[in-house]
């Protein structure tokens, strides 16, 4: 390495840069574009199938499969709830068949309210039975309301339902919350196993790049993410205070579980996570909430909530900058600013960082004749002319690591950045300036990416570097072109911070140059 010129040691790093961020997101990440298709291609025979699946755990802690028809009737809406963000759907069989997001931020494309899911099973707050012949004859037989139809205004509303089979008498009773949220309390006429789940993750918004599937908070506060395709069947989780199932921006979640509850995971035919909250007795409350993963929303919900906002690897990084971005946010009143205000604060603090890097990089440059030169005199001699290489970075004080060490320690926090961007659901249908009128979604006129390239371009003519091969410097010059095709599917607020990332990068480096030129001028003078 310390051979290498300092072209070659950007060139290295920013190659680093982008296999992470490949291997990161194709590999590490779970692939969704598939689950989309998947789920349309289903037949209704499988959804019947895999909705009315038994789970036994009297002989083993699996999830089995056991065929029981379905009534066509128990598709059909019990009750309709309406509130003044979100309206919910009750089918026969006492489930949240459907939740519609009303907001003007969650409209779809269309500008219709956004269904958070599709056709996959289990539904929000089904419940399944361990016993074969009951949890048969509870999908045959439907629930029963004296009311089809409640508003929800200021204050929560409870609402009631029953179903009777012939061995059980099976009550739900549950309180709606204008925030999303919910409480549910369980009452069955007599002790029998059973399970209920928080329901099959939300469809509404699938890509490849965030996570989509179940996340698990264990009572030691351990977090298990089990993506999309990855579920092995027949895992339980003892002592589980959290069970969340997610996809990019919404969620459907059971928290507050206290008191021993198990969580049981078992997977579908495309090896998606199905995730069920096993009863302790015979009369049991669930807190629940479904709707956007907002930050502020879920942590006045219940603060341990905040722990479904995850941002992979990183987030140990990630969640205290968008902590610190939604507080900047709070005062400044726009997300776009907000952005360009952290870039800047986080480029205050590595100034440190890029200062030493950006001097060792001009050190070199001044160096790299005398580099070439010992590089032609000890040719054939690689541990000679490691050894005079040495003396001569000793002698000038001079670091090879400098120019890239900085560079590599920033990864971490550019990806941080980078996951928090494209997870916060906060930025949907928020507005920048002029034609930014989403800062979740790619610019639409490609502005921002080809004033990214630009920067970028900039940036490298007045980088100091020393390229000998013809071909890296060809390489470098269409980095800031290869950059703009790559940031032009981005989401708007991250290629916002890479522009205003630039523009920084290009200040110091101005201003480092201009302290090296003083430098020379000041030694010519006194010769």
């Amino acid at each position: 390495m310390n051979n290498l010129d300092t072209s070659k040691r950007l060139l290295i790093a920013i190659a680093l840069s982008f296999v992470f961020l490949m291997v990161y997101d194709y590999f590490i990440m779970p692939k969704q574009n598939s689950v989309a298709e998947q789920n349309q291609t289903k037949s209704s025979n499988q959804s019947v199938t895999t909705a009315t699946n038994a789970i036994s755990t009297e002989t083993k802690p699996a999830i089995d499969t056991q065929k029981a028809p379905m009534s066509e009737q128990n598709s059909k809406i019990l009750v309709k709830i309406e509130s003044k963000n979100f309206d919910i759907e009750i089918d026969y069989l006492g489930r949240i068949n459907q939740y519609y997001l009303k907001s003007h931020k969650y409209l779809d494309q269309n500008g219709e309210f956004t269904k958070l899911f599709d056709q996959n099973y289990p539904k929000p707050l089904e419940i399944r039975f361990s016993n074969e012949k009951i949890n048969q004859e509870a999908f045959e037989k439907s629930y029963v309301s004296n009311i089809s139809h409640l508003k929800i205004e200021n204050e929560p509303i409870t609402l009631s339902i029953k179903q009777i089979l012939s061995e059980l008498e099976v009550e739900k009773v549950i309180t709606f919350y204008p925030n999303g949220r919910y409480s549910m309390n369980i009452n069955l006429s007599k002790n029998e196993k059973y399970f209920v789940s928080p329901g099959f993750r939300p469809s509404a918004t699938i890509d490849s790049f965030t996570f989509h599937g179940v996340l698990i908070k264990e009572a030691d506060d351990t977090i298990t993410m089990i993506d999309d395709g990855d579920a092995k069947a027949n895992v339980s989780y003892i002592g589980t205070k959290i069970a969340s199932a997610t996809d990019r921006y919404y969620t459907t979640s059971m928290y507050n579980l206290t008191g021993g509850y198990k969580a049981l995971i078992s997977k579908d035919t495309q090896d998606n996570p199905i995730i069920f909250i096993e009863n302790s007795t015979a009369n049991d409350k669930y807190d629940g909430y479904i709707g956007p993963k907002e930050y502020e929303l879920l942590n006045n919900i219940h603060h341990e909530l905040t722990s479904i906002v995850e941002y992979g690897f990183f987030t140990f990084i990630a969640k205290p900058l968008f902590a610190f971005l939604n507080y900047i946010f709070m005062y400044v009143g726009n997300w776009g600013w907000a952005i360009v205000l952290l870039t800047i604060f986080v480029r205050i603090i590595l100034y440190p960082l890029t200062y030493k890097g950006m001097v060792s990089m001009n050190k070199l440059k001044e160096l790299a004749p005398k580099m070439k030169e010992l590089q032609q005199k000890y040719k054939g001699d690689p541990q000679k002319l490691n050894m005079h290489m040495l003396e001569l970075y000793k002698k000038n004080n001079a670091n090879p690591m400098g120019g890239c060490l900085p560079l590599l320690l920033q990864i971490p926090i550019f990806f941080a950045i980078y996951r928090v961007l494209l997870n916060a659901v906060e930025l949907k249908d928020s507005e920048w300036i002029f034609w930014i009128n989403d800062l979740s979604e790619m610019d639409p006129y490609f502005i921002l990416p080809i004033i990214m390239g630009g920067t970028m371009f900039i940036q490298q003519l007045i980088t100091p570097t020393n390229f000998t091969d013809p071909l890296q410097e060809k390489l470098f010059k269409y980095l800031p072109v290869v950059f703009t095709f790559f940031f032009v599917t981005f989401p708007a607020g991250l290629v916002l911070y890479w522009i205003v990332n630039n523009i920084a990068s290009i200040a110091q480096q101005y201003f480092i140059n201009k302290m090296f030129e003083k430098k020379k001028l000041e030694q010519k003078l006194k010769h």
